[in-house]
């Protein structure tokens, strides 16, 4: 087991460098000069070099990534330059409130897509897995911003039921103000991982239920809800899989939901980073979410493997 972990984590290495060079590039290949929103109005060719030396633009690309590279390891994201606020003083807080709608929408999505996958592998070809198969399809369809826009409308402008916009008071209270604000935003971005998982879970328990095994388990007598238990068992790998993968694409799909709900995360960041050209704060942002998206995957790999041992032997 710790010699798959070590593998895993050696071969997810050149990953993460090579998610710090495209994030490093972004700040130069993106149009116009990085630093002309620092850049004084008229400013001389002088004070343009100085400002470049100041931001360390004058040397050679792989020093600067070099560095950039050593700053970012030690928690050091740079500078906006808009709120001359540290760069990190503004993306962690945001991550981790993207980490709690995240978490929200997972679970809803998890209980959801897991509830009708299951319904629909073991009802294949009936009127309900029909149906299951059908809303599962319209809910993956369905551009979120907007599912999420007709829920404002429904049950914050009309029913008066939910706040529309905000996060509440904020952190981990979870005071009931805190979960009304979070159920819109989660559930419209559990609409999607749910349609796939529960489409995922299909697939999978329509073949697991078709392995030699499972006659076997029949014909030892066993009980429904025993070879219901086998069922899951091993249809629960490829559930970790697209549930890890869910989670890392909501970690960095949700600018637009973000910024339907005024959601302080990530999302709400990275809009107001790319209508203000703050590129460090979209450097910055970036950087961390892919690489929550790859220790993620990395995380799951590990777990399939624990969950199921014939992961670690192939």
């Amino acid at each position: 087991m710790l010699i798959y972990v070590l593998r895993r984590i050696l071969y997810t290495l050149p990953i993460v460098i090579g998610v710090s060079l495209v994030c490093f590039s972004l700040i130069h290949i993106a149009p116009g000069d990085p630093l002309s929103a620092v850049m004084p109005d008229g400013a001389s060719p002088e004070v343009m070099a100085q400002i470049r030396q100041a931001y360390g633009f004058d040397r050679p690309l792989p020093v600067q990534y070099l560095k950039w590279l050593l700053n970012m390891a030690s928690g050091d994201f740079g500078v906006s330059t808009m709120t001359r606020r540290p760069v990190a003083s503004e993306v962690f807080p945001a991550v981790a409130n993207t980490l709690i709608l995240s978490a929200a929408a997972v679970v809803i999505a998890f209980v959801l897509g897991t509830g009708l996958g299951l319904v629909s592998g073991y009802t294949a070809g009936s009127l309900r897995d029909r149906g299951v198969t059908v809303l599962s399809t319209t809910g993956v369809s369905i551009p979120h911003y907007w599912l999420g826009m007709v829920l404002v409308v429904i049950f914050a402008v009309n029913l008066n039921l939910l706040p529309a916009t905000g996060m509440g008071s904020g952190g981990l209270s979870l005071r009931w103000d805190d979960v009304q604000h979070m159920v819109l935003p989660a559930l419209t971005l559990a609409v999607i991982p749910a349609g796939i998982i529960a489409r995922s879970l299909r697939g999978t328990v329509i073949d697991v239920r078709k392995q030699d095994f499972m006659q076997t388990l029949y014909a030892k007598g066993l009980p429904g809800r025993r070879v219901f238990v086998h069922v899951v068992k091993n249809a629960l790998p490829a559930v970790l899989a697209v549930m890890g993968l869910q989670l890392a694409q909501l970690l960095g799909g949700s600018i637009l939901v973000e910024t339907v709900f005024a959601w302080p995360g990530t999302g709400f960041l990275l809009n107001n980073a790319i209508f203000t050209r703050d590129l460090p704060v979209l450097q910055g942002t970036i950087l961390v979410l892919a690489l929550f998206f790859v220790f993620i995957n990395l995380a799951v790999d590990i777990v399939q493997s624990v969950v199921d041992p014939r992961i670690k032997r192939a």
